[in-house]
């Protein structure tokens, strides 16, 4: 017995036929018809009379108009401007934040949109987030230089790190690399960003130093250390002279920190920094060049509020497992947090530690902390442009 594709197939071949044919042939057409369909003879031929002027064997296309579930001209705007607090990050990040940021602004009273919107975002997903700011989504590839120059001193005494020199399930093990805000001429004296990063939960302590000499970055590095609520375990940092030198190596012993450096030539070996030196160090101070009093105390505060900002307001995943079959490789990621409720969540801190934090939070809004960064962007800047 024919299929269905198949007897429309047959269909449209014998309708050539049949309107050829005289009465008899006719009648014998439509025997042969009805035997390799087993169609009656009324039904039989109705189709071929329907094959006439439609061709069976093309598909009609149905066109489904789903209803809108987020009105885009409704959604936009509060979803927008949510994106814009965050500093512009991906949907699928974002998405977990929004019950955060809602609850934050509402306490602030800094937020005035319905109800009814605000149950729209809470339910909105990482996908949806990301269809809607297509139109308005802008990127920026911009790419820096390296500036790393080798630090040889003591590299037979600070170790490469390896896979089991730290816990990394536990907060307190740190990556350090520094940035060059010099930006398109490498000559003369300018500012330098350094970046500690935290592999457990992200924790991120940012610096402004207004050199890469050795006691410049030791300094900052303590005040980096002061500002943190639980004790460094660990620094990992490249091989640079900056980190290669007697002053931190003798610190780290004094203080029981685990100090190792990564491979020569492997970016990859740091990546958990290498990656924050962007969204945390570029986004917020760009590639401009920071080399006067004012320019450097401006970028500073940016600076201040940018780590508060990300600590405290901004998510991040985690690679939980990666697996490889033959060329196609997957990546399991865990649910976006903030490293602020990734600490709260290992419940290593105490009541007085948990309090620390707790006051930095309720003093701060997303949107308070970005309004203020980008009136202090725009003032860098104007001095950098006066001194250009």
């Amino acid at each position: 017995m024919l299929n269905m594709r198949e007897k429309q197939s047959l269909t449209a071949q014998i309708v050539k036929r049949y309107q050829q044919a005289g009465k008899l042939e006719k009648t014998s057409i439509l025997d042969e018809f009805i035997k390799n369909t087993g169609y009656n003879r009324s039904y039989a031929r109705r189709a071929i009379g329907r094959a006439k002027t439609h061709d069976f064997r093309m598909k009609k296309r149905i066109h489904r108009v789903r209803s809108h579930t987020y009105v885009p001209g409704v959604i936009l705007k509060p979803l927008s401007k949510l994106w814009d607090i965050s500093n512009f990050i991906c949907g699928k990040r974002l998405a977990p934040l929004i019950p955060d940021y809602l609850f934050v602004l509402k306490r602030d009273n800094v937020w005035d949109y319905s109800a009814s919107i605000d149950d729209q975002l809470i339910k909105i997903s990482a996908s949806t987030i990301d269809r809607l700011l297509t139109p308005i989504r802008k990127k920026m590839t911009l790419k820096g230089r390296t500036m790393t120059k080798p630090g040889t001193l003591l590299k037979h005494q600070i170790p490469v790190r390896t896979w089991a020199d730290w816990n990394e399930n536990i907060p307190g093990f740190f990556e350090a690399d520094t940035v060059a805000f010099c930006g398109s001429n490498l000559s003369g004296d300018f500012a330098w960003g350094l970046d500690m990063t935290d592999v457990c939960i992200g924790w991120v302590l940012l610096e402004l130093c207004p050199n890469r000499g050795q006691y410049s970055i030791h300094e900052a590095m303590k005040r980096m250390m002061m500002r943190l609520v639980y004790k460094v375990l660990g620094i990992d940092s490249d091989n640079g002279g900056e980190f290669i030198n007697d002053i931190l190596y003798r610190y780290c012993l004094t203080e029981h920190i685990t100090f190792t450096r990564s491979r020569a030539g492997k970016k990859n070996d740091n990546c958990y920094v290498e990656q924050k030196n962007f969204t945390s160090l570029r986004t917020f101070l760009g590639y401009l060049r920071i080399e006067t009093e004012e320019q450097f105390k401006i970028a500073k505060e940016i600076l201040e509020l940018a780590e508060i900002f990300i600590n405290f307001f901004q998510s991040s995943t985690r690679l939980l497992k990666k697996e490889r079959v033959g060329t196609h490789t997957t990546k399991k990621y865990d649910k976006p947090l903030t490293p602020y409720k990734r600490l709260l969540k290992l419940n290593i801190l105490s009541e007085s530690q948990k309090q620390q934090l707790f006051e930095v939070y309720s003093k701060h809004n997303p949107l308070e902390l970005t309004t203020k960064i980008r009136a202090l962007q725009e003032k860098l800047r104007r001095t950098t442009i006066v001194t250009i």
